[in-house]
This record gives C-alpha cells, sequence and structure tokens, in this order.
C-alpha cells in the first residue's frame, strides 16, 4: 500500500467543475439482489444492510426481488403525479424568485420520489419532521397549492402570517411538522415526538429526515441514542443526496462508512436504499413500520439520491462540481423510472403521462395566478399585528407599549 504523503488530510471530491463526472467507486447491485428479512429479526442478524443498496426497479422498469412491495397500480399513479406536480412547482417558483416575487426558494428535483413514496406507505397518524426538500409529500397528501404559493410569496392570506420563511411549510393536518431551518433539531424533535406517543400508548410514528452533513452535528448523535434506548417508533432518515450546500459528502465521512452504517453504533437496525427508486423507498419504509410495530423501536435508513439543482436560489452549484454531474447519476431520474415501471406493467403511456403534465401545469399556474392577484413579496404581506399574535400568553409592558405605538 502507498504510503500517504504527510499532513492533514482534505478530502476532495470526485470531481470539480471542469473535469468529468465519475462515480466509478460507486457500487451498485442488481436490483432485487439484497434479500427482504423478517422485519422482527434481531438487530444482529441485520449489520450487513448499510453496505449494500436496496434496490426494486431494475434499468428495463421492471420490479425485482422480495424488497418488491404489493402496490396499487392507482397509488403508484398517484406517487408519479404527486412527483411531477412538485417538479413544476419547483420550476415555476425557482423563476418566480429570479422575478423578484419570492425572497428564497430550494427545488427538490431528483429527490421527488423519497417524500412521495414515503406519504404513500405511511399512514395519517405519523407526524414527518422534513428536511427542504420534500415538497413532494405535501403533494402527494394533497395540500392546498393556494396555501402554499401564499407562503411562498408571504402576502397577506399567507397560512403562516409570515412568521416562516418561505418554504418552512407547516401543515399538521397533513402530518407535516412545522419545518425548521436548522436541519440539524429534526432527528431530536421526532424522536421526542414519538418517545411522547408512546407515553401515551398511542401507536402513532415519527418520520424525520436530516442531510448527509447533518449527520455529522452532535444533534444528530444525540437523538440517535435516545432514539436506541428508548425504543423510540420513529424511522430516521439520512437523504444523502451527495452535497450539503458546497460540501461534498466526504466531509461528513462517506468516504470512510456508509451512512447507513451509523445505525450499527446504536445498536439500531441501518438500511441502505436507492432513493431514486420509488418501489423501494416505499418497501424500505413499510418494513420499518412493521418493525416498529413488533415493538423493537426506530430503523436509520439512508437514501441515496442526487441533488440535481442548486441548493437553493442563494447558491451556485457550477462553482463546486461539474455542469453535467447530476445527467451521469447512475441512479437515474426517479420520475422517469416510475413512468417506465408504470408502462412496463401496461398502467401508463407516454401520452398520459403528456396529457397528466398539461393537467398539472394548468392546475399549478391556476392557483399562481390566484396567489399572485393577492400580492407576491413586497406587494402585500400579512397584517401587522400578526407579529404580537402566538409569543406570549400574557404579553408584559413592552409589547403593550409597542402595540400602542403602531395603534393596533
Amino acid at each position: 500500500m502507498a504510503e500517504r504523503e504527510r499532513g492533514l488530510y482534505i478530502p476532495a471530491p470526485r470531481a470539480r467543475p471542469g473535469q468529468a463526472p465519475d462515480f466509478s467507486d460507486m457500487v451498485i447491485p442488481s436490483a432485487g439482489a439484497v434479500r427482504r428479512p423478517p422485519a422482527d429479526s434481531a438487530e444482529s442478524e441485520l449489520r450487513h444492510l448499510p453496505y449494500t443498496l436496496i434496490r426494486v426497479l431494475d434499468d428495463d422498469g421492471c420490479a425485482k426481488g422480495e424488497w418488491a412491495p404489493e402496490s396499487d397500480v392507482d397509488m403508484l399513479r398517484q406517487g408519479l403525479r404527486a412527483m411531477m406536480k412538485t417538479r413544476i412547482i419547483d420550476d415555476r417558483m425557482f423563476r418566480a424568485h429570479r422575478q423578484a416575487k419570492t425572497t428564497f426558494y430550494a427545488k427538490s428535483t431528483g429527490e421527488e420520489a423519497i417524500g412521495a413514496a414515503q406519504a404513500l406507505a405511511l399512514d395519517h397518524k405519523v407526524m414527518f419532521f422534513s428536511s427542504y426538500r420534500t415538497l413532494s409529500w405535501l403533494m402527494l397528501r394533497e395540500y392546498p397549492l393556494i396555501d402554499l404559493f401564499n407562503q411562498i410569496f408571504g402576502n397577506a392570506r399567507d397560512p403562516l402570517q409570515g412568521r416562516q420563511l418561505s418554504i418552512l411549510y407547516s401543515a399538521r393536518d397533513y402530518g407535516f411538522y412545522a419545518l425548521s431551518g436548522n436541519l440539524g433539531s429534526r432527528f431530536g424533535h421526532a424522536v421526542g415526538w414519538a418517545m411522547a406517543a408512546a407515553y401515551r400508548k398511542s401507536d402513532a410514528i415519527a418520520l424525520a429526515h436530516v442531510g448527509d452533513g447533518t449527520s455529522a452535528e452532535g444533534s444528530f448523535h444525540e437523538a440517535m441514542t435516545f432514539a436506541s434506548v428508548y425504543k423510540a417508533p420513529a424511522i430516521l432518515c439520512i437523504v444523502n443526496n451527495q452535497w450539503a450546500i458546497s460540501s461534498f459528502a466526504g466531509i461528513a465521512g462517506a468516504r470512510e462508512v456508509t451512512f447507513a452504517a451509523k445505525a450499527l453504533a446504536y445498536g439500531v437496525p441501518g438500511l441502505r436504499v436507492d432513493g431514486n427508486d420509488f418501489l423501494a423507498v416505499m418497501a424500505a419504509t413499510r418494513w420499518a413500520v412493521e418493525r416498529i410495530r413488533a415493538g423493537l423501536g426506530a430503523t436509520l435508513i439512508e437514501f441515496v439520491t442526487y441533488r440535481a439543482a442548486g441548493h437553493s436560489t442563494s447558491d451556485d452549484p457550477s462553482k463546486y462540481r461539474p455542469a453535467e454531474e447530476a445527467a451521469h447519476w447512475p441512479l437515474g431520474d426517479p420520475i422517469h423510472r416510475l413512468k417506465q415501471h408504470l408502462i412496463a406493467i401496461g398502467e401508463w403511456s407516454d401520452s398520459r403521462h403528456v396529457q397528466a403534465e398539461t393537467e398539472l401545469i394548468e392546475q399549478v399556474r391556476s392557483a399562481q395566478k390566484e396567489a399572485e392577484a393577492i400580492g407576491t413579496f413586497g406587494k402585500s404581506k400579512p397584517p401587522v399585528r400578526e407579529m404580537f399574535e402566538g409569543v406570549f400568553k400574557d404579553p408584559d409592558w413592552r409589547v403593550l407599549e409597542q402595540r400602542r405605538e403602531l395603534g393596533i
């Protein structure tokens, strides 16, 4: 073995701007190659799973292997439409930002299968502690587009009255806990919520997402300890989309071990799943639910995917990765893969896809137009008095004086 040059080791990504994209070091098993163990297996029998990749859909769109879930085709079509709608909204809201109609936006491009498939796999007792890129969850659960756009524009009918950043949604009735700009808090909040549910003898489950970068923070490990010790009914997911803003996943330890393998130190099962495979995401989530129902507590799932767009509208990915890297991602595009599967089983077609896309574009366009009529950023805003509501049960004299000065 060649001796490494002395000095501080700095991990470097596979390629930088101007270089050819390179994913040759990724080991990708064939669809269906990984066996599905019983969900009530002892954790000691599951320790190989963080070092492989659970896949269901092959290159021809056929479902293979023991992980292939039983799925109603209407549900799969619903999932496809939710992903398509998400991408349409993302493209339109990115343009809206460039037109100064909103302050900020983060696209989900390339990651749509994760939110949509989990929304289908879980019942309505779940509470989802989300990251930024799970708009497809809300679209699958039919969150009203007008409410979504009103919040993005921060206008007078913003359902959160201007108290959150434009994409930090909160929709408790849709199983979607208020989003936090501090993603490191997601696991802790979810595990605490899950422990409270168990204490109340409820059968509710918490679901949480963090990115690969967050797994290197202390809050991640604190939450994992509580999840393990108290067997919290929680599904804890690391969405490994290869980049944490401009830092590649290796800065968080991806070169040394898989993110799913971080579960092993806590005696928690770790699954590593193709995050661009809708059926694999659904199957892994259902397996984790079965384990919770057996009284065995949490599962950690690493979804291997790729953030095809920038981190947000404040980011320029061309500064730190090859421009064509997304096109070379070996796990493909989640929308295309589910579309291909539905076509392969005779339940979809190219013409139906075009028709669905046309219908969804019109739905989104109509809702956006309605929200813009109320007002976009700077043209309309919630009443000023809202800043004083929901803060103090009994406002002290300073708050009362401020309200008096404002005449409200």
